[in-house]
Formats: structure tokens, C-alpha cells, sequence
């Protein structure tokens, strides 16, 4: 993450996903496979995701194949990618769209944390809550 932004320009925050690459998990075929990874970025209010028509030619390589999304329409400042294929990706990056105080004068630039989580391995959820790679198990 840069020290500092100028209003309504695009930037990116990088998460790493350091993990022993030798640890594996079952894969849906029942076969050992690489782990999966995700990470969640939680913004101030006002930045978001940045629109694929604001992000540079680098950023967009950068982001290929990675689908960061909103947690939530009424969260657009929390982004989470994943669960993706860990091997592929140790490294996510976040494009984000500073605010325009000019556009919303609720903005105030100041000093903001920003927090940072990952995930790796089984038992993650997607955005919508759904789980991934678990199994449920009931009796009757």
C-alpha cells in the first residue's frame, strides 16, 4: 500500500500468503492437491474497488484471473478475493479507487488504518457464506 494517495486515482494493496508449500488438501476428487488461499482488505469509507476502465495496462495483468469483488453492496469498502488455487497465487493484488472529495464532501483525507487478512487451506467461505471444499456431514 502506498504511504499516500491523491483523491480519485487508482492504487494497488498487495497481500502475501506465505505457506508451507508441502502442506496439501484434499481436493474434490478426494486426490492431495495445493492449497487454496484468500484474503480479505478492509478500506476507509469511501475507497473501492477500482473499475477495470480506471486501472492501468500493468494493474490489469497484475489482477488477471483474480476475481476481487465488494463483500457486500452497502460494504463496498471491504474487498475479498478467493477461495483461488494457492500455488498460482501467494501474492493477491487489490486494485482500489481512492475517493474525490470534490465528488462526495463527506471525504476527509487523513490518516486511515487499513486492515489486511488471508486465509489458506480448507474450511474457507465465499462472499456469499456459501463454504468451500467441506463437506457436510448429518446422521440419520
Amino acid at each position: 500500500v502506498p504511504q499516500a494517495v491523491l483523491p480519485d486515482t487508482v492504487f494497488e494493496a498487495v497481500v502475501n500468503i506465505p505457506y508451507d508449500t508441502k502442506v496439501q488438501q484434499v481436493t474434490a476428487s478426494g486426490a492431495p492437491g495445493p492449497l487454496n488461499v484468500g484474503a480479505v482488505v478492509i478500506l476507509p469509507e469511501g475507497f473501492k474497488l477500482a473499475p477495470k476502465g480506471r486501472m492501468s495496462d500493468e494493474l490489469k495483468v497484475k489482477t488477471k484471473g483474480v476475481f476481487v469483488q465488494p463483500y457486500s453492496k452497502t460494504r463496498p469498502n471491504i474487498l475479498v478475493v478467493g477461495p483461488i488455487l494457492g500455488e498460482k497465487n501467494r501474492e493477491v493484488t487489490f486494485p482500489i479507487l481512492a475517493p474525490d472529495p470534490a465528488q462526495d464532501k463527506s471525504v476527509h483525507y487523513l490518516n486511515y488504518p487499513i486492515y489486511v487478512g488471508a486465509n489458506r487451506g480448507r474450511g474457507q467461505v465465499y462472499p456469499s457464506g456459501e463454504k468451500s471444499n467441506n463437506n457436510t456431514f448429518t446422521s440419520t
